[in-house]
């Protein structure tokens, strides 16, 4: 929740409030409000999302999803919302289902040509043996929650030994994990989006250095990575990359802002993962990428909004 509340408090920065009138909504299991101020709050009547301010019942234009993690990255909000007919800012249910589940987006993608890492699949109940695992993907390999966010329960796994307890760990985190093979090489990000308003605006590359492990939640939200916008990749790799993104929103079927993560290995450029909605503080991936890009976060914002009506 901390994550999704940075994220809002960045898109409530960046939003063109001369236009829209314009709140942030918390959504937490059994709550729903609204913030009117830093002190005082309202529940939202979840028959048709509005709320009421001094006996007058509000009702919401628009709403720009930006929760980590379900219900809002996993299309169980989307889909309430096509029900009660709210327009809003990310893609679908199909398309938000989909990329919520690594090992089902990644191999979804893989029969498009998309070229992703080895992985097996497990569910609660399920097992696999040390010499299976090793066999499959090899070491050192990533375990992690198939349906988590922000590097929860991931762990790199270097030793044989290490992998059940590696297992376990990533099964407290959700009922699905998935076991990838490690890729060594340059990992970068890409942002994208389109509208009917003309052609597809293909965000400069982040490269992304942590000082880490590994891109994990410390290097994600504490500073422990180097962003370094545009990357320090050739104009050909980085055109691949944008080529590879802007396939990847069509193929999914994708609306408003998405960001893809990449590895670029001997072998060639390689899909981490899809996210449909990408953190939006101020500096978080997209803004920076939207800032080299000489754009601002406002326009593209609005640009987005109006796309919907």
């Amino acid at each position: 929740m901390e994550v999704s509340l940075r994220s809002a408090q960045g898109l409530y920065s960046f939003i063109d409030k001369t236009n829209y009138q314009v709140w942030i909504v918390v959504i937490q299991k059994g709550k729903w409000y609204v913030r009117l101020n830093d002190e005082e709050t309202t529940p939202i009547d979840k028959n048709d999302f509005s709320f009421n301010q001094k006996g007058e019942k509000i009702r919401f234009d628009f709403a720009w999803i930006t929760i980590h993690g379900t219900p809002g990255e996993d299309g169980r909000l989307q889909g309430y919302f096509d029900l009660i007919g709210l327009p809003f800012s990310c893609c679908g249910v199909l398309a938000a289902a989909i990329t919520f589940n690594k090992f089902t987006c990644n191999q979804f993608l893989k029969g498009f040509g998309v070229r992703v890492a080895e992985s097996v699949l497990l569910r609660k109940g399920q097992s696999i043996n040390d010499k299976e695992v090793v066999k499959t993907v090899g070491l050192p390999c990533f375990i992690k929650c198939n349906i988590g966010g922000s590097s929860f329960g991931v762990t790199k796994v270097k030793d044989e030994h290490d992998i059940q307890d590696a297992i376990c760990k990533a099964f407290a985190e959700g009922p699905e994990v998935i076991i990838e093979s490690f890729m060594s090489g340059t990992e970068v990000t890409c942002g994208c989006f389109k509208t009917k308003k003309g052609a597809p605006h293909l965000f400069p590359v982040t490269e992304v250095v942590s000082q880490n492990e590994f891109f994990d939640y410390n290097a994600k939200y504490k500073g422990q990575v180097q962003e370094i916008t545009p990357a320090r990749i050739s104009d050909e790799i980085r055109d691949r990359i944008q080529s590879i993104t802007s396939l990847i929103y069509d193929i999914l079927g994708c609306k408003g802002i998405i960001r893809v993560d990449y590895i670029i290995t001997n072998e060639g450029i390689k899909l981490l993962e899809v996210n449909t909605t990408p953190g939006m503080t101020p500096t978080s991936f997209i803004p920076q990428q939207v800032v080299a890009a000489g754009m601002n976060m406002t326009d593209v914002m609005n640009e987005i909004i109006e796309d919907c009506f």
